[in-house]
């Protein structure tokens, strides 16, 4: 089997910043923290967290009120998303040709799917007193609303389906339609995640496993602090980010701008424990990635880390990339940009590869913030980007998702040629 060149020809999100992608990434840059502290009118018990909210998104502005109208914010997040990247494709929303779009594809990722649309019936029913709830509560839960929804507004007629594998959903989606363009199954497809973390349900779930980090109005903006010493756990956020995959020639033919190309996928389990990540499972991953892509070691100039702020979770993926990348690892640049934009669940891969792909085009890479002066002993051994660093020669680049159930998976990327 011939296989074909990928392009990322769409890049979109929904982000706490407001905005577009080129702002997204800008924040990223000079090391912005959108986190901020979150408190609650729940009754009886408020949330009272940080929290990373996209309080500048108007669904209605974005869709249209009938669209918004069937869907639930997960899903607002990722259509929304998924439209701004088909239109830096230069797509048109319909074909003229239908029958062009017979095999294009959607493949969406989301930990949590529309949980918000049952979270509502449940408040509805046990603290308002309905006795029924909204016939549309069935497709605005289900988890596959997104791609549903992006097959029918862009006439898509191929594959349309959605991947759930914790917080590694976006990134298995993304890796499973870049095989599918790779192999010829489909011509284009769009893909990326979305998740709408601000469940109540959720919130007080990962609070239960103390995993979430610590914080007031004053300290909100800082809490979350991947491979630093004093790192106290994750921050919730949501989200949404899309990009459009599309076989090279077809894009080169049609004049498509091309952001970068996608070249591997790598995707492992440790298949040891629910929770406890290993290095072993993260490092074959990785491999996996770099043979998928034909690519060494030393071809990498950056690595998008999953650096979720946990005490557990970030040695290990250090300890991977050591393996890995051998002595070449002190010189490998590596960031989480977690520490910004929070953990966006099921949608972090995707939001996570956008930044990798917005690296390689402009030859930058954004930091981990709040991490100068606090690295953590047990997370050394590679280059920590402790400040956005512009201008640098970036030939390729990896993005990294750990899940729990010990669900590894790595996306590969190219800088594309300079025209």
């Amino acid at each position: 089997m011939t296989r074909r060149r990928v392009a990322v020809t769409g890049l979109g999100v929904v982000s706490p910043y407001g905005g577009g992608v080129d702002a997204f990434f800008g924040h990223l840059l000079a090391g912005r923290s959108a986190v901020r502290y979150l408190q609650t009118e729940d009754r009886p018990r408020p949330l009272s967290m940080p929290f990373v909210t996209c309080d500048a998104f108007d669904p209605a502005a974005a869709l249209g009120k009938p669209l918004a109208g069937m869907m639930e914010r997960f899903a607002h997040l990722g259509v929304a998303a998924a439209f701004d990247a088909w239109q830096d494709a230069g797509l048109e929303r319909q074909s003229a040709e239908p029958a062009l779009r017979e095999d294009w594809a959607c493949v969406w990722g989301t930990a949590l799917g529309g949980i918000l649309a049952f979270e509502k019936g449940y408040r509805d029913m046990w603290q308002n007193g309905r006795e029924r709830l909204s016939p549309l509560s069935v497709i605005m839960g289900m988890n596959n609303a997104v791609n549903a929804h992006l097959s029918i507004q862009l006439g898509l007629g191929g594959l349309s389906m959605s991947h759930t594998v914790a917080c590694a959903s976006s990134t298995v989606a993304i890796g499973e339609a870049f095989r599918r363009v790779r192999d010829g199954d489909a011509t284009v497809a769009i893909t990326g995640g979305s998740d709408a973390t601000l469940a109540y349900g959720v919130a007080k779930a990962w609070e239960a496993m103390r995993l979430v980090a610590p914080g007031n109005t004053e300290t909100a903006h800082m809490a979350c602090r991947p491979f630093a010493a004093d790192r106290a756990g994750l921050v919730l956020g949501e989200g949404g980010a899309a990009l459009v995959l599309e076989d090279w020639d077809h894009a080169v033919a049609r004049g498509a701008r091309i952001h970068a190309e996608i070249v591997g996928y790598g995707a492992s389990c440790d298949r040891s424990h629910l929770v406890r990540p290993e290095a072993d499972g993260q490092s074959r991953a990785l491999r996996a990635a770099l043979a998928d892509g034909g690519l060494s070691a030393d071809d990498i100039g950056y690595v998008n880390a999953h650096g979720t702020a946990t005490v557990e979770g970030d040695p290990v993926e250090v300890s991977a990339l050591r393996q890995v990348f051998g002595a070449h690892a002190a010189r490998l640049p590596v960031s989480a940009t977690k520490s910004m934009h929070g953990h966006l669940l099921g949608a972090a891969g995707a939001i996570e590869a956008l930044a990798t792909v917005l690296s390689l085009r402009e030859q930058s890479i954004p930091p981990t913030a709040h991490l100068r002066g606090r690295l953590d002993p047990a997370c050394e051994g590679v280059d920590h980007v402790f400040e956005g660093r512009q201008g640098v020669p970036i030939k390729a680049a990896l993005s990294n998702s750990f899940a729990f159930g010990g669900s590894n998976a790595v996306l590969a990327f190219r800088a594309a040629p300079a025209h």
